[in-house]
């Protein structure tokens, strides 16, 4: 795979801009300041994944691109996987510091695809669950639902989101490698780097997402392009 350097702020234009293209040229229904039509047979909302490993920062990527989608004028909701972090009794069923489990069952899929994914369906009512329980304690947050308007683009930010048949619009994957995400991992996070190691392996992100970019060195990035481009 070829890779051109890019910088993050025009990374995210260009991103931006391929989502209002999309927005203009798929969906249907009203203005994003009306009701959602219950009827419409297409979705009015797009889905963003933008997949890495916390070393990565997808959460910085993801919140930096919602504010150029909203600067085009579409409505943009910011969600993190760590929000939806199964109950502990779950999460350290075979201890605390198991890189399978950490892979299998630290992530809640079914309240993603409950929560996040189904309201943005076609007929949802666009009231996404922007998180359901603390990351840092074993409890639920019970905050409010939010309404994303149709003609909204939704951006899920975290590891290990490829792959599970989650309905992207446009994925974005932040990789690292294997020596650079060594050196970024806490050493006493070091227990995960063969759970992003099985990733790799059964997942093939890089290759898995419509964008790739290679973030070694945070002040130079690389990208494969967008989707469609020569």
């Amino acid at each position: 795979m070829r890779l051109e350097p890019i910088t993050w702020e025009l990374l995210t234009r260009q991103l931006a801009d391929h989502l209002a293209a999309d927005l203009a040229g798929q969906l249907t229904g009203p203005p994003a300041s009306a009701p959602a039509a219950q009827d419409d047979d297409r979705a009015q909302w797009l889905r963003v994944a933008v997949d890495g490993a916390p070393p990565a920062e997808p959460g910085a990527l993801a919140e930096r691109l919602a504010d150029a989608v909203r600067l085009r004028g579409m409505p943009a909701l910011v969600v993190g996987t760590d929000g939806f972090l199964r109950a502990d009794s779950l999460r350290f069923e075979f201890g605390k510091q198991d890189p399978d489990a950490y892979y299998d069952l630290w992530y809640d899929t079914q309240a993603l695809w409950r929560e996040v994914f189904a309201p943005l369906d076609p007929g949802g009512d666009g009231r996404v669950l922007p998180d359901l329980r603390a990351p840092t304690e074993d409890r639920p947050t019970r905050s409010p639902y939010v309404q994303l308007p149709a003609g909204g683009v939704l951006l899920l930010h975290g590891p290990f989101l490829l792959g599970k048949w989650f309905p992207f619009d446009l994925t974005v994957h932040l990789g690292l490698s294997a020596s650079a995400l060594e050196r970024l991992t806490p050493y006493e996070e070091h227990w995960k780097l063969p759970a992003y190691e099985r990733y790799e392996d059964e997942v093939a992100p890089q290759q898995a997402a419509d964008v790739f970019v290679r973030s070694d060195r945070p002040q130079r990035p690389a990208w494969s392009g967008l989707p469609g481009r020569d």
